[in-house]
């Protein structure tokens, strides 16, 4: 199973981007879906989560300008991205933990760039 994030691209600060992420198998007992991201010459970092309940997360750096959402039906994890700015550029990462023993799945990243 691989996750194909997709909706990255080049805005202008101010502006909105929505990344998807979906799964090319069935993911059984999914317990966490995320957004991680990786700058240039900087760690990965975790931007938003969501529980197999709803429960959403986002970091510090992004309150209130980024909300993670799900489709289980499809098994689709979404992040909506506003009011970004340039700090925000990146590879975006999504991310699934399922099963007892948490298995990690990841997809290959979606560049978002934010030009001042």
């Amino acid at each position: 199973v691989q996750l194909q994030a997709s909706g990255g691209g080049l805005v202008q600060a101010g502006g909105s981007l929505r990344l998807s992420c979906t799964s090319s198998g069935s993911i059984f007992n999914i317990r966490l879906m995320n957004w991680y991201r990786q700058a240039p010459g900087k760690q990965r970092e975790l931007v938003a989560s969501i529980t197999s309940g709803g429960s959403t997360d986002v970091a510090d750096s992004v309150k209130g300008r980024f909300t993670i959402s799900k489709d289980d039906a499809k098994t689709m994890v979404y992040l909506q991205m506003d009011s970004l700015k340039p700090e925000d550029t990146a590879v975006y990462y999504c991310n699934i933990k399922a099963g007892s023993m948490w298995m990690s799945y990841w997809g290959q990243g979606t560049l978002v760039t934010v030009s001042s």
